[in-house]
């Protein structure tokens, strides 16, 4: 999985958003390291919608122009819950090997 779709899912974790609050959440989550252009935040959640890990919830209008509440959907859940695991095991596995690498003599070799 992509890092946009992970962020833009965990965004979507808690509660629905419409898409300029998704971009914020996106920056607040990365700790400001990713900050999604227009093009690639609505791209991003076009696709999912098509994918179905999402779904619009509400269309509103604000201030005359129109705007999506996009929400999870349980497939969304799912494809998140297993990214999560599969980045959890990859950091034990790094974390791992790095204990070991750094208890080896110089040079790396036991």
């Amino acid at each position: 999985m992509q890092e946009p779709t992970f962020l833009l899912l965990t965004a979507l974790a808690d509660q629905p958003r419409h898409g300029y609050t998704l971009g914020e959440e996106v920056a607040e989550i990365s700790g400001g390291r990713v900050r999604l252009g227009a093009g690639t935040l609505y791209g991003t959640l076009d696709r999912l919608l098509a994918e179905g890990l999402i779904r619009v919830e509400r269309e509103e209008t604000v201030n005359g122009r129109p705007r999506r509440v996009f929400a999870l959907t349980p497939g969304g859940a799912d494809a998140l819950k297993a990214e999560s695991e599969r980045m959890r095991a990859a950091l034990r596995e790094a974390d791992r090997r790095l204990a070991t690498a750094w208890t080896l003599p110089a040079g790396g070799m036991a």
